[in-house]
Parts: structure tokens; C-alpha cells; sequence
């Protein structure tokens, strides 16, 4: 019989997690009655161990990638975008404010602080976070270097004294961006997102007050002005990205352009850890990019969140989470087959695994029928087709000797190891593309969107052939500035005509209620 999809979650949360799965016709993990292989989905808010990506078996998928603390941390980020301003210049990452982080940039930062004081006198502002902390926790603001007080490893960035304001409130955007995979590089970016307010109207002449400079909800929502109606902002601090469009049409900018520049900063940030990032097919990741726009709108990174929040505080974060997590799981391209799992087959009787050497390459597996009061059943949602899928050839052992064979090469692999062995050592396995998925020059091309996910890497065939194998990461760059320039240059009056070039090659631009196709206003 086929088995209900499953769920593991680490520590019982977050809930959303839970509630869109049993929705979707999941079934919860029990460690007391299924065995330890018997899931299809590990989520947790902290990192996986080593061990967890090695023992990964072909229906299971992990909700973290391995190694991106690179852009996580604060400290790494600092350092990663350091040294690609270096690499390939200032004025390309320039999205990110100056930053030390101290105490072993001190005297870097002291020199710093002195040139300004010189040039600009008092009026420069410093930001101060703990590397290691989230939710606004241990954040301060200063202008004289004698209030610079810490007691742990910190950052200090140059403040972004000119916000955009909404109404005198500061704000700052929660994007939510899903790296399918690093191998190749394959980029989404959801079409919502969170629009987060400070509670307080803006003042520079107040620096201590958290609730005027912080927009984190973990602080506003403390705050005495929380419930209170702030003008065009609301009640409470958030909006959703919807609400932010319908903000942006009052504004004389060119909205493609800015939006564009967002997605610049993704990938450019992304690109600062994507060749380090050792391969795991089967994994995802959901990023939360935080970005501030100043009075110029121009973006600017704030920080990359692991594991964002998934609470829901109000009714934005409703709106939006619920069906970010529901994209997020089509995403991961959960098909008829990861249903059958091993213990499934052996709870029924049967002898053979699922799929099995002896079998012929062309043998159908069929989609099973739905088994009444089946443990594997208890929330599933009704199968809605019962046609056959042929297979490729596939080459394994029965799965309960790749199990003991993998837990023996986990007892065997050294500890200082960080090259994780392909999961498909033992199995060619056949992952069945996402719906909508093409293929250019014989390479496979992510679907456009997933949801309210739009594919925004790679985005034409160039970065497409750039992200195979090795990633070229000048040449992405190259199509970066190109495509960035020509939006700058467009306007609004000029008729919107499809370009020739790249039919085979399809992307939306992202940020737009509806987003346009890119070769509206591409030219390769």
C-alpha cells in the first residue's frame, strides 16, 4: 500500500510547519512506532549535523542546505562581502554598509571613526549587533565611540541615517528567498513578503529608543504604540508586500529597477557562498533577506536570516506565511514514488523493495490505491490519479543493505571530513522534474514559478550554462550589469514588445503584482 507522506519535526515546531502538512494530508513522525528511516521531510530552525546529510536516503528531503553560515552569521557575511568587494569592486557591492567586526577590526574601525569625524564631523551614526544574535536582541545605536561598550564578539556598521518612511515610521522588508539547489545554482524569490514597521516615528535625536530605529516585530510588539492606530502605517508593525505595491504607485520611481536591484542583492549575496557549498540534491532552503530602503531608493542589505520566523503574530503574517510554506513544499517536488517507502512495503507483505535491481528498467510502478485505517493514512489526501509511471534503468541494492552500507560508512568517515559522498552512491536515482520544467541545450531549466515563487536564477541561458559545473561567477556578474542597465534606461511610455533571441528561454521579473516576462525588456 502507499504510504502517507511524513513529517519530522525538530523539537515540535514551528507549528505552521505542522498545520500546512496534516492540511496537505501528511502524516506526523512517531519515533515509538515508525522506524528511523521511515520520513520523507526533517525540518528544523537549527543546523543539521554531518552525519544527517550523509545518511540522507533518496525519498527524504532536509530544510537546510549544508555550510551557508556564510551569509547567516553576521561576522561571515561581513567577511564574504569584503572579500567580493575586493575581488570584483566596491561599486558592484556596494549594497552593504561599511562593517568591522570587532574586537579584531578595532583599530581598523578606530581609523575609520576618525576620518569621518574629520571630514563629516559628529553627525555619523554607528550601528552595534552581537554576530551571533537574532530578533534585535543586544543592538544598539551610537554617535561618540565612548558608547561603543560590548562584551562579545560584535559588528559595527555605519548607521543608515535617511530611511524611506511611511507616514515618519521606519520600515524594512522581509524578502523570502528558497535556494532550491547550489548545484546548479537555482534561485526562487516569493512574490510575498513582509513590509516590517518601527513603532515609533523616527528621530534622530533619540537614539536609545529601540521602538523608533528597530523594526524587528520580537521588539515592537512590546512596545506602548503597538495596538495604536499610526496613521497610513495601521495598527500593529507589518505589512504585507502587497500593501507595500499600493504604497510604491504614489511614488515617482521606477519600480521594475528598484525591484531588479533587490534581486541583485540576492544573488550577489548568494554567489559569495554558492561555490563553497558542498552539493545535496536533496535539500532546500528558505532564507529571509532583510533589506532597508533609504530616502533615495536605493536597497541596502541589513542581514540574511536562517530559519526565519515562522510565528504568526497578525493577520500579514497569515497572509503570508501559510502559503509560503505551501509553495515551499511544492517546491521540494514530492512525487508518487517517495510514498513508498520501505517500511511501507514491508508492513504490507511485501518482500522486494521499491525499487530493485532484479526489476526490468521499464517496469510501470504504479500509483497505489488508498488504504483504509492505515497508520500511513490517517490524513492523507485521496491520490488523484492511478496511472502507471515508467522508470529509467536504476541500479541498487535492497534498501536494507544500502542502510546497514551507509551507517558502516558513516562509522568509517573521518570526523574532519566536510565532503559529503553523493546520496546516490548506491542508487542512480531518477528525480522527476518540477511541472513546467524545459530543457535548453540539453541542460534542464527550472520552471518559471512554483506558487508565488518565481524562478529568479538562472534567468537566461547565459547564467543558465554559467551556473553548470563550475560557477562563473563573472560571467553571471556580466548579465547582471546588462539586464540591470537596460531596466534602468526603460520607461513606463515605451511599448512593451517581446525580444528575439531566447524563446527557448522564459523568466519573469520579480517584484511586480504581475510579473512581466523578462525578454520584454531584455536584449541579450
Amino acid at each position: 500500500m502507499a504510504a502517507s507522506l511524513v513529517f519530522r519535526l525538530h523539537n515540535r515546531g514551528p507549528e505552521l510547519v505542522r498545520e500546512v502538512l496534516l492540511e496537505r494530508g501528511w502524516e506526523e513522525y512517531d519515533e515509538k512506532e515508525q522506524e528511523e528511516e521511515d520520513w520523507n521531510l526533517y525540518w528544523r530552525g537549527s543546523a543539521f549535523c554531518k552525519s544527517e546529510y550523509h545518511n540522507l536516503l533518496p525519498w527524504q528531503r532536509l530544510n537546510h542546505h549544508p555550510k551557508t553560515a556564510g551569509i547567516t552569521r553576521k561576522d561571515c557575511l561581513a567577511r564574504n562581502l569584503r572579500r567580493m568587494k575586493a575581488t570584483f569592486g566596491s561599486a558592484l557591492y556596494d549594497f552593504s554598509p561599511i562593517a568591522f567586526i570587532l574586537p579584531n577590526d578595532y583599530t581598523r574601525f578606530l581609523d575609520e571613526y576618525n576620518k569621518l569625524r574629520l571630514t563629516r564631523g559628529p553627525s555619523v551614526y554607528w550601528i552595534c549587533k552581537p554576530v551571533d544574535l537574532s530578533r534585535g536582541r543586544g543592538i544598539f545605536i551610537f554617535e561618540d565611540i565612548k558608547d561603543l561598550v560590548y562584551d562579545c564578539s560584535v559588528i559595527v556598521q555605519r548607521y543608515i541615517s535617511s530611511p524611506l518612511l511611511i507616514s515618519g515610521y521606519k520600515f524594512d522588508l522581509r524578502i523570502y528567498v528558497c535556494v532550491k539547489s547550489f548545484h546548479p545554482l537555482t534561485v526562487y524569490i516569493h512574490q510575498e513578503g513582509l513590509v516590517r514597521f518601527a513603532t515609533e516615528k523616527y528621530s534622530l535625536s533619540s537614539l536609545k529608543n529601540l521602538y523608533a530605529h528597530l523594526t524587528n516585530t520580537s521588539i515592537n510588539k512590546f512596545g506602548p504604540f503597538y495596538k495604536t492606530q499610526k496613521e497610513r502605517v495601521g495598527q500593529g508593525c507589518k505589512w504585507t508586500l502587497s500593501k507595500f505595491r499600493h504604497f510604491l504607485h504614489s511614488q515617482d520611481i521606477n519600480q521594475l529597477l528598484l525591484w531588479q536591484r533587490i534581486n541583485n542583492i540576492v544573488t550577489l549575496t548568494l554567489l559569495t557562498i554558492a561555490p563553497s557549498v558542498p552539493s545535496c540534491p536533496n535539500c532546500v532552503e528558505l532564507f529571509g533577506f532583510d533589506i532597508l530602503i533609504d530616502v533615495k531608493f536605493k536597497p541596502w542589505l541589513l542581514e540574511v536570516n536562517y530559519s526565519p520566523a515562522l510565528t504568526l503574530d497578525c493577520q500579514a503574517d497569515v497572509t503570508v506565511k501559510k502559503s509560503l510554506i505551501s509553495d515551499l513544499i511544492d517546491l521540494m517536488n514530492y512525487t508518487s514514488t517517495d510514498r513508498l517507502r520501505e517500511r511501507a512495503y514491508q508492513k504490507h507483505g511485501h518482500k522486494q523493495p521499491c525499487l530493485h535491481a532484479d526489476q526490468p528498467s521499464h517496469v510501470p510502478i504504479p500509483v497505489l490505491p488508498k488504504a483504509k485505517q492505515s497508520k500511513f493514512q490517517k490524513k492523507t489526501r485521496s491520490i488523484q490519479s492511478s496511472q502507471t509511471q515508467a522508470l529509467p534503468l536504476i541500479k541498487t541494492l535492497h534498501w536494507s543493505e544500502k542502510i546497514n552500507r551507509r551507517r558502516t560508512r558513516h562509522h568509517e568517515q573521518p570526523a574532519a571530513s566536510w565532503k559529503l559522498p553523493s546520496i546516490y552512491r548506491y542508487i542512480q536515482l531518477f528525480i522527476i522534474p518540477l511541472e513546467g520544467t524545459t530543457a535548453v541545450n540539453g541542460q534542464h531549466v527550472p520552471p518559471l514559478r512554483v506558487g508565488d515563487f518565481i524562478r529568479t536564477f538562472p534567468f537566461n541561458t547565459a547564467t543558465l550554462e554559467a551556473s553548470q559545473h563550475k560557477l562563473d561567477v563573472k560571467i553571471i556578474i556580466q548579465e547582471l550589469h546588462k539586464l540591470t542597465a537596460q531596466l534602468a534606461d526603460w520607461r513606463s511610455e515605451e511599448e512593451e514588445e517581446d525580444v528575439e533571441g531566447e524563446e527557448d528561454f522564459d523568466s519573469l521579473l520579480w517584484g511586480q503584482k504581475d510579473p512581466p516576462l523578462l525578454r520584454q525588456y531584455f536584449k541579450p
